[in-house]
């Protein structure tokens, strides 16, 4: 009675070693792993780069550890400190940004949005030298009796010149003619830029020509549309 299990137990082992041996025999079957390739090495760039710029943050490392050292030991106490130390870095980021792109040391302030932001009269009178230089670009095509060209000229300046002067004003979606309809510039300089507008877009859309008293008299509009007087309420 007990010959009987132990021969089938033989018997399934047998089986069991043949099929692993007929498995191991496989070569479609891979048993051993192999060893994980190693992660590829970065560029000499990065590597040099990643060193310079740690040395460059290492005194800034010590700085930021120094200041943590003598602040109060309360959480919120350190928290407060650390924003207005971001806060203050921030905004001597932004001065030195604003000092590089306009010349001009000054801090951000909060201003509205529907806040038309001024110019000060004493940044630009028709004295500076880019009014000067741009006025002898038109005189130099006026003198070519390219009047039309010359009239454009001072459009293109006057737009810019609005730019400067209502820096939330002037976007590129708007027409000339409604920039000379916004409330947001004084009356004497919307009139002065209408003139110069409505001139250009009769010879532009109108194919009407500008003679040369058409020319002074757009010359003339500009040069009072640059002086602060017509910017001032």
């Amino acid at each position: 009675m007990a010959a009987g299990p132990s021969h089938a137990a033989a018997d399934a082992a047998q089986r069991l070693h043949a099929a692993h041996s007929a498995l191991r025999a496989d070569r479609d079957v891979q048993f051993t792993m192999l060893p994980e390739a190693p992660p590829p090495e970065p560029p000499a760039w990065l590597t040099a780069l990643g060193r310079f710029l740690a040395r460059l943050l290492r005194p800034v490392g010590r700085l930021l550890r120094w200041i943590g050292e003598h602040m109060p030991d309360a959480p919120v106490a350190r928290v407060l400190l650390w924003a207005v130390i971001f806060v203050a870095l921030g905004a001597m980021v932004w001065a030195v940004a604003e000092r590089l792109r306009h010349g001009i040391w000054r801090l951000p302030r909060r201003r509205s949005l529907a806040e038309p932001v001024a110019v000060a009269d004493e940044e630009w009178t028709p004295d500076a030298a880019p009014v000067r230089a741009w006025l002898r670009e038109a005189d130099a095509l006026a003198a070519e009796r390219r009047y039309a060209e010359a009239a454009h000229s001072l459009l293109i300046r006057s737009v810019e010149d609005m730019a400067r002067r209502r820096p939330r004003l002037v976007r590129p979606a708007l027409t000339s003619r409604e920039l000379a309809a916004s409330p947001d510039v004084p009356v004497p300089a919307r009139a002065l830029f209408s003139d110069i507008a409505a001139l250009v877009e009769r010879s532009l859309f109108g194919g009407r020509a500008v003679a040369a008293v058409d020319w002074q008299v757009a010359r003339a509009a500009y040069t009072d549309y640059a002086l602060p007087q017509a910017w001032r309420p």
